[in-house]
């Protein structure tokens, strides 16, 4: 069974907070920041939303 285009996205996101390790208390990462924002944002929509397909062209590799 494969894995909804939602699920892969959320995996992808997921993978890239845990491989940057815990946030920086002293310097704040944009990149970490936007990537937990789009994370929520993706957890709080429908399946079907436009913005997983999104999400989908920015982090998945075509």
């Amino acid at each position: 069974m494969s894995n909804s285009l939602r699920e892969r996205v959320r995996e992808k996101l997921v993978r890239q907070l845990e491989e940057d390790g815990p946030p920086d208390s002293e310097q704040e990462d944009t990149r970490q920041v936007s990537v937990r924002d789009d994370l929520d944002r993706l957890d709080a929509v429908a399946d079907g939303d436009p913005l997983i397909e999104e999400l989908a062209a920015r982090y998945l590799v075509p």
